[in-house]
């Protein structure tokens, strides 16, 4: 596990560890820029439109820059992508917000959850300036970045702790992870269609040449940043529209 700094624990249990970075893992896709022609193109073809499809593939940048542009987006929703996301807890609850996606989380009510709790790198800027929907981070002092990790580590052991001395007496899951911070690492499964990922995308990353700003939370851009490269590669023509409209979706 790359960065991860890890304490000794009793015999028997698992060592709690801090990590920087989020996995993100393409499980299984349906996804290309074909399914959006032939989707398309049942406007005009009907029950020919997938005939349509090798018909007009040397039409289909075109015609997928052109749905992007003038925002039909119903063609882009005949896709799907799955993907496995390693991630802090605070960081899905920052997806939640994202209605237009399928979840499964893993539960603490049903399993015990491991100790492995996130840190933000060196890299991370630590200090907000400006005001809301308008503020922008810069770097901070390598005394700040120490206080944060210091503070972080032993708010994190001290609460696995406890987690562990309610288990230990027979408290339920449930209940003994109430102590547990928001920098816990969880795992779950993603569903997007290709329409409703390039929603989240424009919200979810800051570029230069977007149409509308975005300014998002550095770790939750960390993880779209990842899915961006899989969507990329699955669906570059469309990915190509994303970017030609100022990664708007469409």
């Amino acid at each position: 596990m790359s960065e991860a700094q890890v304490r000794d624990t009793p015999e028997g249990r698992h060592p709690i560890q801090f990590r920087e970075e989020m996995t993100v893992e393409l499980i299984k896709a349906s996804a290309s820029d074909s399914d959006v022609i032939w989707a398309a193109r049942v406007s005009t073809a009907g029950e020919q439109s997938l005939d349509a499809v090798g018909a007009d593939a040397s039409r289909a940048e075109g015609l997928i820059n052109y749905l992007a542009r003038e925002r039909h987006g119903s063609p882009f929703e005949h896709t799907s992508m799955t993907f496995f996301i390693s991630a802090p807890i605070f960081v899905f609850r920052e997806f939640m917000r994202h209605r237009i996606a399928s979840y499964n989380e893993e539960s603490g009510r049903y399993r015990e959850l491991r100790p492995v709790f996130y840190v933000p790198s060196k890299e991370r800027r630590l200090v907000q300036i400006g005001k809301p929907g308008s503020y922008e981070f810069i770097e901070g002092t390598p005394e700040q970045y120490e206080i944060t990790v210091n503070a972080i580590k032993e708010s994190c052991t001290q609460a696995y702790e406890n987690y562990q001395k309610m288990l230990d007496a027979g408290v339920a899951r449930e209940v003994a992870r109430a102590v547990l911070p928001v920098t816990l690492y969880s795992s779950m499964y993603v569903t997007m269609n290709a329409r409703a990922l390039m929603n989240f995308l424009s919200l979810r990353t800051a570029r230069e040449g977007s149409h509308f700003p975005s300014y998002p939370q550095r770790e939750i851009e960390m993880v779209a940043e990842k899915m961006e490269a899989h969507f990329a590669q699955l669906m570059p023509l469309t990915y190509g529209a994303f970017q030609k409209s100022g990664r708007v979706a469409p």
